[in-house]
């Protein structure tokens, strides 16, 4: 029931957060599924995000210097300079990503393809 509460989706995405702002580990942690066939643009603006994929294959775009990365299972990202991105999943794509600061819960895109800074309510 409260993994269901920490459950977030997006329109090409699903994320249980596992680990939020409120937990007090200054990072947060999420279980994400990336559905197949689907692009989703993101520039994390405010917060540094780590991926580790566990299965399935994507790509990542860099949109700033036009270089792509095949992703597998074992494989590590980190975008360390904010840097904006596109994923596209070739196959579902599930992965766990830590975000600093820690997200608060409950986030998802804007339109600039970030997660806002949210503060505890």
């Amino acid at each position: 029931e409260e993994m269901a509460a920490r459950t977030v989706e997006g329109a090409t995405w699903k994320s249980r957060r596992l680990l939020l702002r409120g937990d007090g580990m200054g990072f947060s942690m999420h279980d994400t599924v990336l559905y197949a066939g689907t692009r989703t643009e993101m520039h994390y603006k405010h917060h540094l995000e780590a991926v580790y994929c566990i299965e399935g294959r994507a790509r990542i775009f860099e949109v700033r210097t036009g270089k792509v990365h095949e992703i597998e299972p074992g494989t590590l990202y980190a975008l360390d300079e904010h840097d904006h991105h596109v994923l596209e999943a070739v196959t579902d794509f599930r992965c766990v990503c830590v975000f600093n600061p820690p997200l608060v819960g409950p986030e998802t895109h804007g339109p600039d393809g970030a997660y806002p800074l949210l503060e505890e309510d």
